[in-house]
């Protein structure tokens, strides 16, 4: 169930203060937050952009000798555009629908049988919806 914008202002003045309070213990949120992590590979896929950009300027620059180099840069550019593409929709916690991705909100255990399990309980959940609604009509 989300949080109301009240809830929400109250729980990040409830963080910030923790945080003022002890260094150490924000510290060590951070790291365990994924978010960081995904921000982190953003910037080297970042890097990677301009390395593949450095390397097809210099296939071309050296056309005749290198020009697998500008090829290479190519596929390095593109590689790195899709994992910082992907990374960033991690990290923002939204997918390519602008729903949240597929794995938000499950643990790390979050395999296949969960999946399959927590779909069945949504269509279980869907199922006792209408047959509530139906019981309330008179039907």
């Amino acid at each position: 169930m989300p949080l109301s914008e009240h809830e929400q202002r109250q729980l990040e003045q409830i963080e910030q203060a923790l945080y003022r309070e002890d260094r150490r213990l924000a510290r060590l949120v951070r790291s365990s937050d994924p978010r960081v992590h995904y921000r982190r590979r953003v910037a080297y896929a970042a890097f990677g952009l301009a390395v593949g950009a450095g390397l097809v300027a210099a296939g071309l620059i050296l056309s005749h000798v290198m020009y697998y180099l500008a090829i290479a840069g190519f596929v390095v550019i593109l590689l790195s555009g899709i994992w910082a593409l992907a990374s960033w929709r991690h990290a923002s916690g939204t997918s390519a629908s602008g729903t949240q991705p597929a794995g938000a909100g499950r643990g790390v255990q979050g395999g296949k049988k969960r999946r399959r399990g927590n779909r069945r309980a949504a269509i279980m959940e869907t199922f006792e919806e209408r047959w509530r609604r139906r019981q309330e009509r008179g039907f």
